[in-house]
């Protein structure tokens, strides 16, 4: 048996087999299948945690789900997250002819096989998106926020080599670096964090013999991790939200409300000027964006009657209340997800795929409200300065 990507590592009478793997990649698949059957470990880890445990293992449960229990169960941001990881997944495995995460299904499969205890040894999915959320800022929220449909419409292809030698040692390293010079707030959650959380997981496994189920980009960290005792409290604690947006989000509609409410006062002609400006800024603009995405009637005009509220309350958007109305009346299910990776390359699949649909009646609404706001709000400060 080949030991490329293969680690062994020492722990007292415990040994641990780590398994470095791509998550499209045929020899992966194959290398765990292997491994598992010639070591006949005590326990077998796999880089999931119990959401994307239950994706992989009731795929078709997932995919029948409504959207409105989505979003009612809070779990648009996962399946956003997912969608991203995913529609790339897909490309690379539709090129190699393999399953999108084939490595970490068959280490599933054959820990079943064997009798061995399966260890689910990643950290929970939505502590991590919080925890990088947290981490970034402002205008690092927006730059991932662009990453992130960058790479659900990205097109890239790489070869099945390219993507073995991501494996070595050396290419791992420059990738990282690379990483961190984009995102240099983002390699402690994404990556450090995660690497301490699975090497506590693999330490704690039953057994006197381990094999582990991870990324290579995981497993130099892990071997440094795996030595020393993690406190994972610290490591899975959801950070409070800063302050800071939320004052500024409220001051704004404050100051409109309090320079409409004075010019009223001052002068009620002026006042009235005031907020039929404010709507129509508002609620065209909204309304506009989601026209484009060729919305429901129903939901352009809601998109129109919610903005000039909506912009005056930082809890709620347009594009929110704009999107439900479209999704009731042309409801996409999560099955509608699974053909977005190919919709998207045609303007016919683009504007016709549900899901696509509703995510740009929630963006463009947005986008349309806070342009509103923006003149809107000037159209206000200019009425209020003639009229002092």
């Amino acid at each position: 048996m080949s030991e490329e990507n293969i680690t062994r590592i020492d722990l007292g009478e415990k040994q641990v087999i780590l398994i470095g793997t791509a998550h499209v990649s045929k020899h992966s698949a194959e290398q765990v299948k292997e491994v598992i059957e010639l070591e006949q470990p005590d326990s077998v880890c796999v880089e999931l945690d119990e959401q994307r445990y239950q994706s992989i293992t009731e795929g078709n449960k997932w995919k029948d789900m409504d959207i409105f229990k989505v979003i009612k169960e809070r779990k648009a941001t996962l399946l956003l997250m997912n969608l991203a990881i995913s529609s790339f997944q897909k490309r690379m495995a539709k090129q190699f002819g393999i399953n999108a995460g084939q490595e970490m299904i068959q280490g599933i499969e054959s820990a079943k096989e064997l009798g061995a205890n399966l260890v689910l040894a990643d950290r929970n999915i939505q502590v991590t998106f919080s925890r990088i959320w947290h981490s970034v800022g402002m205008w690092g929220k927006a730059k991932l926020l662009m990453e992130i449909i960058f790479s659900i419409f990205s097109k890239e292809t790489i070869s099945e080599d390219e993507l073995e030698r991501l494996k070595s040692q050396d290419m791992l390293d420059a990738m990282l670096h690379e990483f961190t010079v984009h995102f240099p707030r983002l390699k402690t959650p994404l990556i450090d964090e995660r690497d301490q959380y699975l090497a506590q997981k693999i330490k704690e496994a039953p057994g006197e013999k381990v094999v582990a189920v991870v990324g290579a980009a995981h497993v130099p960290g892990i071997k440094e991790e795996i030595h020393k005792e993690q406190d994972l409290n610290v490591i899975t604690k959801v950070p409070p939200r800063s302050k800071v947006p939320k004052i500024i989000g409220w001051s704004i509609p404050v100051l409109i409300l309090l320079i409409i409410a004075y010019t009223f006062w001052a002068n009620p002609s002026a006042g009235l000027q005031q907020t039929i400006s404010w709507v129509l800024w508002n609620g065209s603009f909204s309304a506009i964006g989601a026209i484009i995405a060729l919305g429901h009637p129903l939901a352009i005009l809601t998109a129109f009657v919610a903005a000039p509220i909506t912009s005056l309350n930082p809890l709620i958007a347009s594009g929110w209340f704009a999107g439900i109305v479209q999704a009731y009346y042309r409801r996409p299910n999560v099955s509608d997800f699974e053909t977005l990776s190919e919709d998207v390359y045609s303007v016919k699949g683009f504007w016709g795929n549900k899901v696509t649909r509703f995510l740009l009646i929630v963006t463009l609404s947005n986008l349309g409200s806070s342009i509103g706001t923006f003149i809107g709000g000037i159209d206000v400060i200019r009425v209020f300065l003639d009229n002092l």
